[in-house]
């Protein structure tokens, strides 16, 4: 029996992932590096694609439909926002009903319709004047029906993107079997590898899309990017037979209440001293909570009333109990679980203010300073490829060079915590906002004595904004890869499309939070002698202290994080590989 146990441990998967008919996974044959780097190829050329309209849409706004500077960067913020808010959908279909492989393909299919349709009604803006929607030749204004068919198509590329992102992003974790030894280190160096191939289609946008864009060639990016899009959802459908899958858990939304439920209706019964006198559920009824036991932990003791057991409720463990009035303490520690990780989720959220301000404010202080060098225009928004380039650099540095030492320093043969890589992220932003208010100093400076009257010019290169990108890169392979680590690690089974839908929505909110920094920032600094500090002529604003501005808030967000990492406590599940030694034996 023992010999069986092994040639079966051998054969499949321990984490419980199935194959596309829903058997058991076989381990050579299934999952691993030749499904993840299928993943990782579609995820380069999917993020090819849709920054290959992001990166330059607050110039398309601004070029194209005749906005200000102020209202484009809103603008972009809120779209970029809605893009992760439909993360939560992609998730919630995902981790309840769809399955992760289904979701993705949905959700590409929308991402290439939206694409499509972008790209023809690029022709109509710009088909008159001849060659508008480049920087010398703004279009003048459009029709509401081509207005409309804009953001239409701009919003079915957001709920593409939106709701296939955090799912590919899991998805391709389930390729990897976290309970076997050798697959569980590929699993955790799976989403340095996918923030790096998110990274790198950045860069192929940012430079080739990015300067035909710039010239006003906006029909070739935009169809461009659709092509991208559509080679990467065939590539994601020929890998079908190798992916490993997992089943659906159901919907948590109806979990989560059941325990509040329960919870309130024992609010005078006592919650007893030992863990062993609450209900658990055993066998195969774990499958219903993902797989695997949580292990009870302390705090937020008003939940645990949820898990005793009193005189109304069946003690028979084989027997039927109403759920909305015994819950499991699995069940229970799902809910303790998302509790806790909301502090520190929230605390991310200025991050991604920090961030978004890469593809808005960035590239329209970039656009007012000296883009020719020997007669070569640099498109604004291609300088966020000494970001992506960075990024690059840092995650082998981190990796290479940052863990080990850590690990040698802290003698316990691991590197930097996830939660500490998040708050070492949240320094570096800090300073990334320090060197952009200190080159937009230096750019007014010089556009206040070589040109004091012309608008959004100066004499100060465009290459002196690497600095702060570079910073906002190494800060990204900190906070985002920690992230995307942190919240799939510390979320039930069930709900691992949840946990990277939390990292997308902390960016989501960063948008929101954005947009309404710098509503209050006109606002404020705006009166009939100031033009604010974000005008549409930046040379007769101070743009540097929307950055200082930034920087301090972020300083301040730093302090309360180190507070929420300190009181956090992390998920502890059950071993599931003695688990399965033990039911194979039996």
């Amino acid at each position: 029996m023992e010999h069986k146990t092994i040639k079966h441990q051998e054969e499949y998967t321990l984490d419980g992932s199935v194959d596309r008919h829903g058997k058991p996974a076989i381990r050579s044959k299934t999952g691993t590096w030749g499904a993840g780097i299928l993943i990782l190829v579609n995820q380069g050329l999917a993020t090819l694609a849709f920054f290959g309209v992001g990166v330059n849409l607050v110039l398309f706004l601004t070029r194209v439909m005749g906005q200000d500077n102020a209202t484009a960067a809103n603008n972009v913020s809120k779209w970029t926002g809605t893009v992760y808010l439909f993360s939560l959908l992609g998730a919630f279909l995902s981790d309840s009903y769809w399955g992760r492989y289904k979701t993705c393909a949905i959700f590409q299919v929308i991402f290439v319709i939206g694409l499509v349709s972008l790209s023809l009604s690029s022709y109509l803006f710009l088909v008159k004047p001849s060659g508008c929607g480049d920087e010398k030749t703004p279009c003048g204004s459009h029709s509401t029906i081509h207005i409309s068919l804009f953001y239409i198509s701009i919003y079915l590329i957001a709920l593409g993107e939106g709701g296939y992102q955090p799912t590919i992003a899991t998805f391709g974790a389930d390729q990897f079997d976290e309970d076997h030894p050798k697959e569980s280190h590929s699993k955790v160096a799976f989403f340095s590898y996918f923030y790096l191939a998110l990274n790198l289609g950045c860069l192929c946008s940012n430079t080739i899309l990015g300067y035909y864009e710039d010239k006003g060639i906006w029909a070739v990016g935009f169809w461009a990017s659709a092509g991208s899009a559509t080679v990467a959802l065939i590539l994601f459908l020929l890998g079908t037979p190798l992916y490993r899958h997992f089943t659906p858990k159901g919907n948590p939304f109806s979990r989560f209440c059941q325990v509040i439920i329960a919870a309130s209706r024992k609010w005078k019964v006592e919650v007893p001293l030992e863990e062993e006198d609450l209900y658990e559920v055993h066998g195969s009824d774990l499958a219903d909570n993902g797989g695997r036991k949580i292990l009870h932990t302390e705090g937020f003791r008003f939940l645990d009333r949820a898990a005793v057991i009193t005189s109304k409720d069946h003690t028979n463990k084989t027997s039927t109990h109403n759920p909305w009035r015994l819950c499991s303490v699995t069940q229970v520690e799902e809910v303790k679980c998302i509790l806790r990780l909301l502090p520190i989720w929230l605390c991310t959220i200025l991050y991604s203010v920090v961030f978004t301000q890469m593809t808005s404010i960035f590239v329209e202080q970039g656009a007012a300073m000296k883009t020719t060098i020997s007669g070569f225009h640099i498109p604004p928004a291609s300088m966020s490829s000494f970001d992506i380039l960075s990024v690059a650099a840092f995650i082998f540095i981190n990796r290479r060079l940052i863990d080990p030492i850590a690990a040698r320093i802290r003698k316990s043969g691991t590197g930097l915590s996830e939660l500490q890589r998040m708050g070492v992220g949240l320094i570096i932003a800090v300073a990334a906002m320090l060197s952009a208010g200190a080159v937009e100093h230096f750019r007014l400076r010089h556009s206040q004595k070589d040109c004091p009257t012309c608008a959004n010019s100066s004499s100060l290169s465009i290459f002196w904004q690497v600095p702060q990108y570079v910073l906002i890169g190494a800060s990204e392979v900190f906070m985002y890869v920690g992230q995307l680590e942190f919240f799939n690690g510390q979320t039930p089974d069930g709900l691992k499309s949840f946990g990277s839908a939390l990292s997308m929505t902390s960016i989501s909110l960063g948008n929101y939070v954005s947009s309404l920094i710098v509503i209050i920032v006109l606002k404020a600094s705006t009166s009939n002698d100031m033009p604010g500090w974000i005008p549409r002529n930046l040379n007769k604003g101070r743009l540097d202290m929307f950055y200082y501005l930034l920087a301090v808030l972020t300083a301040a967000d730093f302090v309360v994080y180190v507070v929420c990492a300190k009181w956090y406590k992390y998920t502890r599940f059950e071993d599931r590989v003695g688990k399965n030694e033990v039911d194979l034996v039996v």
